[in-house]
């Protein structure tokens, strides 16, 4: 491994949803260059078929790797629930499922965690299991919350609509005595203010985000992923699918104080 690795992290989801991902991560890693590939004109995916959400993950992954990226995050918990394996023709992949889990344990101290999730994603079971198998004696409980997705690409993170939604949703967890509750959807944090406003301050509130910032930090300090040390100004790349105003305001409304470099359709 060379001394300083410049290639930027690749960043994927259906749509903007793991904008928040990478923000986290370029806020936590300034020195690091970004690509982020955002599937706008196949989302959302958390409707489709497991077969069809793997197809689509692979094709977004060996697009990113002919971009020549060091490791790819899948900053979406649906495609994460269908594509487990940490690498990927020798490619390190960071998924949130187990970041994810690992997280809300560590922050649950009754062990009664609570899952908020796409069809898709809660369908599978992919945190139950996860965290399961990380400590059998935890009590789960999910939550598909199918409006969610909507009111986060339109923006609608203050809105009376979307507190009453969100009240709907999560007040069913609030019953099982949970003291953690996981966002697993990457659109998710962009309510998580809405969200907080149900739970109260003694729900601790777990976004991918985070939890998958400490899974690389943990292999930049391990060596599993180069440092960028070259000190030049890093950057932010965006690319999607499918052309949209409206993704591109709300994406400069997620990353700000970010901005990224540039903003380009691709073709997969």
């Amino acid at each position: 491994m060379t001394s300083s690795d410049t290639r930027p992290i690749g960043v994927f989801d259906s749509g903007i949803g793991g904008l928040t991902v990478l923000k986290e991560l370029a806020v936590r890693f300034p020195q690091e260059n970004f690509l982020y590939l955002g599937d706008t004109a196949r989302l959302p995916y958390g409707s489709k078929s497991p077969s069809t959400i793997r197809k689509y993950s692979e094709q977004n992954i060996h697009f990113l790797e002919k971009q020549q990226v060091k490791a790819i995050v899948i900053a979406c918990n649906t495609a994460s629930s269908q594509l487990t394996e940490r690498e990927f023709d020798g490619l390190p992949i960071y998924n949130v499922i187990e970041p994810g889990s690992e997280r809300a344990l560590e922050k649950s101290s009754a062990k009664k965690i609570g899952v908020l999730g796409t069809r898709a994603t809660v369908n599978s079971q992919a945190y139950r299991k996860k965290i399961l198998e990380l400590y059998p004696k935890a009590e789960v409980f999910d939550q598909a919350c199918p409006l969610f997705v909507p009111l986060a690409e339109e923006g609608w993170d203050v809105d009376p609509v979307t507190n009453l939604i969100v009240f709907r949703y999560v007040s069913p967890l609030l019953n099982h005595s949970i003291d953690t509750l996981i966002l697993g959807c990457t659109h998710y944090p962009i309510l998580k203010n809405a969200i907080a406003r149900v739970t109260g301050a003694a729900v601790e509130l777990v976004d991918s985000g985070e939890a998958i910032s400490h899974w690389l930090e943990r292999d930049f300090t391990g060596g599993r992923l180069g440092k960028n040390n070259s000190g030049n100004e890093r950057l932010i790349e965006i690319m999607t699918t499918d052309h949209s105003a409206h993704f591109t305001e709300v994406a400069h409304r997620i990353l700000n104080p970010l901005t990224p470099n540039s903003f380009r359709v691709v073709d997969l």
